[in-house]
Parts: C-alpha cells; sequence; structure tokens
C-alpha cells in the first residue's frame, strides 16, 4: 500500500501522465526487451494468438477474442493486468480513477482548480484496475454507463443536466483501467449501441443528457463465434469500431493438452503423492477430448471445452482416492476402470446434435472413451483384424484362446497387488505387451494390459460384462456358454 501524497510531491518525483495504452505498450516493451514471459500459462497460443495479442497492444487496439467456450479467453483477458503499474495515482476521492493532470470530472476539476499542487493524491493498485462484467440479455444501460440519481439531485438542490447527480456505471468507474465484457453477443443490441460513443467519440449519454467524458479505457470483448449462438450477435458498428478480433483455438496436439490439464486441474499434493497416473492414462483423457470434437454425435459448433478433461481428470483421481478410501491402502494407480467415472464429467460439458441426444448422454461419453481407447491402441499395437482367415494367427489369437477356458474378473477394490497379480496371471497377455511395449515404464505396460483387453472387446473379440462393483471378461459369443 502506497502512501498518500500532494499533486505538488507527485510532480517532483518525475512522475508521467500516461494513458492506458501507452503504459500497457510501455511495460509490453520492456518485457519483450527483458526477454521476460508476457502471457505465461497459455499453452499452445505462443505461435498464434500471443503474437496476434502483442501487435493489437501495440497499436492500441480495442480487442475482441472471438473462439468457443473453454479457450481461455477470459484467462487472456485477466492476464492483461500484468501489464498495469503496479501503482496509480487518481485525485483523492474521485470515483472514476481521474488523473490529476488530465481531470475529466466536475470533483476532480474543481479540486484541482481549488488547491492546485497541495490537491491530495491516493494510489490504486493495479488489482484494483480491472473491471469485468459478464453480459446477460438483463444487462441495462444504468449497470455499464450510469443513471440520473433523483436523491442525490433533491439532497443537493441540483437540475438532473448536472454531471454531480450522475450515478457512475462501471464503465466510467473503470477509467485508466482494463474493462472486459465477457459474451458480448449476450448484451442486448440497444445496450451494444450505448457503448459506441464511448469508444469512439469520447462522451456518454445518460436520459438524454450528453456529458462529454473522454474516457481512457482499454476494452476487452470476449465471444462465441456469431454464427454458432443463437442468444444475439455483435452489432455491426460496434464491430467496426473494435480494433482488432483474434481468434482463438484448442490445443492441437495431446502434449500441450496434457500442460494445461495439468495446470488447470485441482489435485492437492497429498492426493499426487499417493496416486500414481501412468502417463498412457494422462494421454487417454485427452483424447477422449479430442474424440468428442470430431465425434458425429457432439455439436461441433458449440465445442469442448478444455473443462472437460480438466473435471474428468478431477473425477478420476477421486476414483483412485475412494479406493483408497475404502480398501484403507496407502497408495494406488489409476486404471482404465476407473475411466467410467469420469462419464459425468462428459455428459456435462458436450452438446449432443439430434443423433447423440437419441442415443443418450452417457452411451455418448462411453463411446467417446471407447474411440479414445482405440486411438491409443492403436498407436501402440497392431491392428485388430475385424475378418480373419481360419488357421492364420494373430498376435491376438492366443490370448482370445485362453478365455475359451477362463474368464477374468477386475474389482474396483482390488488392492494394486491383486488387481495386478490377476492380469499378470494371463501369459499371453504378458507376451503381447513385452513384444509391442517392452520400452515403456512398468506403470504404462500395466496400463496396456488393460488397454489390450478393452480394445478386444470394442472389436467384439471378448466379451466385457460391467456393474457397480467389477468388470469381467470373457470370450466372445457362445464360447463362455460351451465352456461352462
Amino acid at each position: 500500500m502506497k502512501n498518500d501524497t500532494t499533486f505538488k510531491e507527485l510532480k517532483k518525483s518525475g512522475y508521467i501522465d500516461k494513458t492506458i495504452n501507452q503504459e500497457i505498450q510501455a511495460n509490453l516493451i520492456a518485457k519483450i526487451k527483458a526477454k521476460e514471459p508476457v502471457f505465461e500459462g497459455l499453452w499452445g497460443y505462443e505461435d498464434s494468438v500471443v503474437p496476434q495479442l502483442k501487435k493489437a497492444i501495440l497499436a492500441g487496439h480495442h480487442i475482441n477474442l472471438l473462439g468457443l467456450r473453454g479457450q481461455a479467453k477470459t484467462r487472456i483477458a485477466r492476464s492483461m493486468i500484468n501489464l498495469l503499474d503496479e501503482y496509480m495515482p487518481i485525485v483523492k476521492g474521485s470515483e472514476i480513477n481521474d488523473s490529476p493532470f488530465q481531470p475529466i470530472s466536475k470533483f476532480a476539476r474543481d479540486l484541482i482548480a481549488e488547491l492546485g499542487d497541495e490537491a491530495p493524491i491516493s494510489w490504486v493498485h493495479r488489482s484494483n484496475r480491472f473491471f469485468e462484467k459478464l453480459a446477460t440479455p438483463d444487462v441495462n444501460v444504468a449497470d455499464l454507463i450510469g443513471d440520473i440519481d433523483p436523491i442525490k439531485a433533491a439532497t443537493l438542490k441540483l437540475p438532473y443536466s448536472d454531471e454531480r447527480v450522475l450515478h457512475y456505471g462501471m464503465i466510467p468507474r473503470a477509467n485508466r483501467s482494463i474493462f472486459v465484457l465477457n459474451e458480448l453477443p449476450d448484451l442486448q443490441a440497444r445496450i451494444q449501441v450505448s457503448l459506441f460513443n464511448i469508444l469512439q467519440e469520447g462522451d456518454i449519454q445518460i436520459r438524454g443528457f450528453q456529458l462529454r467524458m473522454p474516457l481512457d479505457i482499454q476494452f476487452v470483448f470476449t465471444a462465441n463465434p456469431e454464427d454458432y449462438t443463437n442468444r444475439g450477435s455483435i452489432v455491426t458498428p460496434l464491430k467496426d469500431r473494435i480494433g482488432s478480433q483474434i481468434f482463438t483455438h484448442y490445443p492441437k496436439t495431446i502434449e500441450l493438452a496434457r500442460q494445461i490439464t495439468e495446470q488447470e486441474a485441482a489435485i492437492s499434493a497429498e492426493d499426487k503423492s499417493q496416486i500414481l497416473i501412468p502417463d498412457l492414462a494422462k494421454n487417454l483423457l485427452e483424447e477422449v477430448a479430442f474424440a468428442a470434437r470430431e465425434s458425429e454425435y457432439v455439436d461441433a459448433k458449440s465445442g469442448v471445452s478444455a473443462r472437460l478433461t480438466i473435471s474428468a481428470m478431477e473425477n478420476l483421481v477421486a476414483a483412485a482416492k475412494l479406493r483408497l478410501i475404502e480398501t484403507d491402502a496407502s497408495k494406488t494407480t489409476v486404471r482404465l476402470l476407473d475411466f467410467m467415472s469420469i462419464i459425468p464429467s462428459i455428459t456435462g460439458k458436450i452438446e449432443l446434435v439430434y443423433e447423440g441426444e437419441q442415443e443418450g448422454a452417457d452411451y455418448v461419453a462411453k463411446i467417446l472413451i471407447d474411440k479414445a481407447v482405440m486411438t491409443q491402441f492403436e498407436s501402440i499395437f497392431p491392428r485388430i483384424s475385424k475378418l480373419e482367415k481360419e488357421g492364420i494367427k494373430t498376435p491376438y489369437t492366443d490370448l482370445i484362446k485362453w478365455f475359451n477356458k477362463n474368464h477374468l474378473e477386475l474389482n474396483y477394490t482390488d488392492s494394486d497387488e491383486e488387481f495386478y497379480n490377476k492380469l499378470n496371471s494371463i501369459t499371453p497377455l504378458t507376451t503381447v505387451i513385452e513384444e509391442n511395449a517392452s520400452e515403456l515404464s512398468e506403470e504404462d505396460k500395466n496400463f496396456c494390459k488393460e488397454l489390450v483387453l478393452w480394445a478386444l472387446t470394442i472389436s467384439k473379440k471378448l466379451d466385457k460384462s460391467e456393474n457397480s462393483t467389477a468388470y469381467v471378461f470373457d470370450s466372445a459369443g457362445i464360447g463362455q456358454f460351451l465352456r461352462n
């Protein structure tokens, strides 16, 4: 907290008054020259969004971030706070952060005129210079710009046309600050119109009274692409006044997606020490989101948020944690079986097309997990042929034959030792792993054993049945009945 001072002392200190654009630009340039990271934690945007963002700032533009849900639009906007000076001087008592060098409110102008160099100056920390508003259909002009306060008018015996009777809205209070308006298309068209003059001419109009008030604000808007929403659109003159429109996107690789999930997922240090998550399990989780974005059952226009994998990771860890609690074990490893616990994270995060709604959200979620399993399986193991000539041996022939005489029951509550002993007892399964995935870590090899069994059931080479406590793998078709 910086102590109050006077206008005279502020001048003596050598402080140079800057517009918010000049301030942000100067700090951006300083960071670039010092080779410091500017927008941290925005994985996958280093070569696309971030360069465009830097150019928009250097151009002094208001910015519109356009993209589907879960593409870090709000995070980008919030990260701009790091480009502000730590403290900013204002005329003490000003509601709209008046600069003592260029006061714009009557209160500040009168105070500077009366006290001159002795005018009191207070300091505002950059954390208080960030304003954020979610645009909803019920937002009105009074919320954003302000309204006449009849109580003030009556108390001060002033006409409604006098500036002193105004109750300022969020935007004037955000003077010399960053103002973020999320989901701009949701704002009614008549309210969007009220932003025109603020963005371009620097005056505001309240109930027919025009007030010259050259506000100094860095606007950042976020929106879903207009064609993708039925809620509304950005009116054309407003788009014309926004300097740069930057498109965001989902991570393009599994590695980038993993970095985002690991950064954002709320997993405690205790859980991390007790629960081991194999690399393949982390990759499989991201594959589910990639499968969802390509699925014919999911509305691509709506998008599949990065929050899906973040929530799914938390659910996955929760499933393993529940097993620790129920078995009183000290450590456990995430299994493929645990992926059934991520279904609630999927069903709440995807918008289904008509065909998907017909199938049901749970069914679609299981299809997405199966697709992800097959994608990962085929990246490691030979493809499973749908039709095989009789007498031709495949890498999976011995394994399938094993199930003609045996079955495998895997319980959710099995300890790691019990669980992997069951899998290790299947000699043909171990052989398949050693022949195709010998370079993987022990944890990934163990995960692969489940992966192979799941892939064989998806390809209808084995049968799989489940209940609330266990999964049972058995021979396909009538083989199990012949055995019994």
